[in-house]
């Protein structure tokens, strides 16, 4: 006899909280097999007459059985069908009192059991319902990783694949001895690979003045995909720092992780610097799921921020006098994918004239004739220092957009840039440190993971507050050159750009 069965604990942990005291443990799966067995009139051909089965006060309600338990215990309903040596059957979740017993009609769980087994039934025996001894126990093989698929955590959905129609992923092999978790839907079959990007995060916060000091805080994430033959596949993944780089606090990891080093998880950003605090190689050993997945989060405190800007405004009559400044660390690589300034303006009339000029790139008036947009090309000048300035003239015939904060001299502008290859805090992740225990050899991806890209760069006047969003990964998708923005937020007077 083979036994195929799958238990979820998230349906048990439900069952439990709603019985209380009243709640029935399910036995064990050989105990279980028994009783249904006992219940079905299979266990012993030889003994017809059971009288926990086959006393005249006892009235069956097929397909859903009783299963008596020590003492006065019982599992109802219990749905079970059968057809030749081929029995299927499942316990549904009863979310009401199941005393006195509530009619089987009126229990959406047993109309959704039942037309659970009997979609499996189809899958195992096909439109024909016969099979051979050998085709039979291949499709029953199938059962585990396909309940997985088709019942996610205990929840049935609304189709089963035909008889014959697994995907590969999915068909379990000879070879799988370990318990599928039922967090895992599937198995993967092919060549193995592993994709590691670091995703960073930084937010700047520039005053200029002595009073109140300039902020700025670096978040990370570590996102896989990983491709690897086996139920609970082996991987560990090293972040490293370069030699004087700051050390990554307040680390979180995904609950795939199997061990880690106690150190890692102790250092806090609240705690402040800390010359002792554990600064590398930072392992993190994991069975991954199938599909992408953030292994883990931290944060980390850079000795200084990415850029640097400054922007000015003063009225002259119908006119406005417009300077921006705008300097790249010397620590940041100067290479850019794209990098953008958005120069908007609120409350006014449409631009007539802009008589406007910039020390690098090319600059151009939006249709709408309410926004600046400078195009700074692929790279900073040699001085890593651009600027823009010039005059504009506001005398359209329509108004342009509101905003309530944007009035009178206060504006912002808005950076976009992509640096690739590059993170604030130095973290990376080497190809030849990322291990996999698989018996083919993986093909592992760690290059292009790491680039600096803007989410937020503005810059007020009068009272400016610089706010800098870089991320290693994709492009955001709210993101799009040469498009308005909006959001404002305010601080102290501009910084004086010759801080650097």
């Amino acid at each position: 006899m083979r036994l195929s069965n799958r238990r979820f604990s998230t349906v048990e942990h439900r069952a439990k909280i709603m019985a209380g005291s009243s709640y029935v443990a399910v036995p064990e799966d050989r105990i279980l097999l028994k009783l249904l067995l006992t219940e079905l009139g299979l266990s012993s051909p030889n003994k017809p007459y059971v009288a926990d089965r086959d006393d005249c006060l006892y009235r069956p309600r097929s397909p859903a059985v009783e299963l008596r338990l020590n003492g006065k215990a019982t599992l109802w309903p219990v749905l079970a069908i059968s057809q030749g040596p081929l029995i299927l059957a499942c316990l549904p979740l009863v979310d009401i009192p199941s005393e006195p017993r509530p009619p089987l009609a009126s229990l959406l769980s047993v109309s959704q059991g039942l037309t659970f087994l009997a979609g499996l039934q189809t899958f195992v025996l096909g439109s024909g319902g016969k099979l051979d001894r050998e085709g039979l126990d291949s499709r029953v093989a199938m059962l585990p990783p396909l309940l997985l698929q088709v019942c996610p955590l205990g929840t049935p959905l609304d189709t089963i694949p035909l008889a014959g129609t697994p995907t590969a992923p999915t068909a379990p092999t000879s070879t799988v001895t370990q318990k599928q978790p039922a967090w895992k839907t599937g198995l993967y079959r092919g060549r193995a690979s592993v994709n590691v990007a670091v995703v960073e995060t930084v937010r700047s916060m520039q005053y200029g003045n002595q009073s109140r000091q300039d902020t700025w805080d670096v978040y990370g994430t570590v996102t896989c995909k990983c491709e690897v033959e086996g139920v609970l596949p082996n991987v560990t993944v090293t972040l490293t720092l370069p030699p004087n780089g700051s050390p990554l606090q307040d680390i979180l990891v995904h609950p795939c992780v199997t061990s880690l080093d106690s150190s890692i998880l102790t250092t806090s950003s609240v705690d402040g610097a800390d010359g002792s605090a554990f600064s590398g190689p930072y392992k993190f050993p994991f069975s991954p799921p199938l599909e992408p997945f953030r292994l883990c989060s931290y944060t980390s405190q850079v000795p200084v921020p990415p850029i640097l800007g400054s922007y000015q405004l003063k009225a002259e009559e119908n006119n406005l006098r417009v300077s921006v400044s705008l300097k790249l660390h010397e620590s940041v690589k100067n290479s850019f994918e794209y990098c953008e300034a958005h120069l908007p303006f609120f409350n006014r009339n449409q631009m007539a004239v802009a008589d406007v000029k910039v020390s690098s790139g090319q600059l151009d008036v939006s249709k709408e004739k309410n926004l600046l947009v400078w195009a700074l090309g692929q790279k900073f000048p040699k001085s890593r220092e651009v600027t823009l300035d010039g005059k504009i003239t506001f005398s359209g015939s329509s108004r342009g957009p509101s905003d309530p904060l944007c009035t009178g001299l206060t504006a912002y502008i808005k950076l976009y840039l992509r640096v690739p290859d590059t993170t604030l805090s130095g973290c990376c992740v080497d190809q030849h440190s990322v291990q996999v225990y698989s018996s083919a050899k993986p093909r592992i991806s760690t290059c292009k993971s790491r680039a600096m890209i803007s989410k937020h760069f503005l810059c007020f006047y009068p009272y400016v507050k610089l706010k800098v969003v870089s991320l290693c990964g994709p492009q955001p998708e709210n993101f799009s050159p040469k498009s308005t923005t909006s959001g404002i937020q305010l601080a102290q007077p501009p910084c004086p750009p010759d801080r650097w």
